[in-house]
């Protein structure tokens, strides 16, 4: 791995995306077969969280645990970032204790200036503009059902938000079509639009940005969504039910993909917001492989981080397949 830190996917090239994908389709075997290797044997990972989280949490914790290190959790009261202590004094000092660092925060500010400030690897465990590991489970989970990722359309519907971010810039680095809908004014960001925009159109992807979730999910193989309203924004629950109400993942929605589309969520679902109990629960849902899977890319990124055998060569020979986008 070529990047110290993963703050971003606009960060990784398309190699590296590819090269994460295919250690995690590794590992996750290798596991599954009562394999796991402890790569990652006395290392320690700092969990630096300001919000609280399941999969996040569970999925880093027994990731560390599967590879022979140890992971530790910091609480938002335990840290309290730029108040209590500075986040530069905050990523000084844990780079004196641990191997690497996962914040879960707020504001991207703050994962930027941990990533500045730390000398050791700095991962996004979710910020309020990206979402990078959850988009790597993701992808991880489109090319495990349908055996590939390029030329494969993605649609999200829903808020403009830190997984569309990421969902579009990780679509963009393997050559996916991603399309978005959004109702105006909840758009993604368009800095972030034109960044995965320049990179799908070097791998043979695209991106299209919709006011209609219909149109978005025409023809698509997969669909995708998020809740209306993140943790920070419970005072405006009541205006975005009504905003985004057209852009309920419902059974009449799906009908319009293909027929054997599937459907995502990365979860925790408001179900009767975003997604109905009949569409989560469907045939066609592959909501908590998706969740399983944050456990299996984290780990990817574990390794190629913190490992020595991810940042030499020497990690081919151990079984590694070479990155192939």
């Amino acid at each position: 791995m070529r990047a110290k830190h993963l703050v971003t996917l606009a960060d990784l090239s398309a190699d590296e995306v590819w090269e994460i994908l295919g250690t995690a389709d590794l590992l996750k075997k290798e596991t599954r077969a009562g394999r796991a290797r402890p790569l990652l044997e006395g290392k320690v990972l700092g969990m630096l969280f300001q919000k609280p989280s399941l999969r996040t949490r569970v999925s880093f914790e027994v990731a560390m645990l599967q590879l022979g290190g140890h992971a530790m959790y910091l609480s938002p009261n335990e840290v309290q970032l730029g108040m209590r202590e500075s986040t530069p004094d905050a990523a000084r000092v844990l780079s004196r204790y641990v191997d690497g660092i996962v914040a879960r925060t707020f504001a991207h500010r703050d994962v930027e200036l941990l990533a500045q400030y730390a000398t050791v690897p700095v991962i996004n465990g979710l910020s309020d503009l990206y979402h990078p590991c959850q988009a790597l489970a993701d992808l991880l989970t489109v090319q495990e059902k349908l055996g590939e990722l390029r030329g494969v359309r993605l649609a999200f519907v829903g808020d403009g938000n830190n997984v569309a971010h990421s969902l579009l810039l990780g679509g963009s680095k393997t050559g996916m079509h991603v399309v978005v809908a959004s109702p105006p004014g909840y758009e993604c960001r368009p800095d972030i639009v034109a960044v995965a925009r320049a990179e799908a159109e070097k791998q043979g992807g695209s991106i299209t940005l919709t006011l209609d979730p219909q149109q978005a999910v025409s023809q698509a193989d997969i669909v995708c969504t998020d809740v209306w309203t993140s943790m920070g924004q419970e005072e405006e629950a009541e205006g975005r039910r009504r905003v985004f109400g057209p852009y309920q993942v419902n059974a009449d929605l799906i009908t319009l993909a293909k027929p054997d589309v599937l459907v995502m969520h990365c979860l925790p679902a408001h179900r009767g917001e975003e997604i109905t109990d009949e569409v989560i629960e469907g045939p066609r849902s592959v909501v908590f492989d998706e969740a399983e899977n944050r456990l299996h890319a984290q780990k990817a990124v574990l390794v190629l981080l913190l490992s020595e055998e991810g940042r030499w060569p020497g990690l081919a020979a151990r079984g590694v397949p070479p990155a192939t986008g």
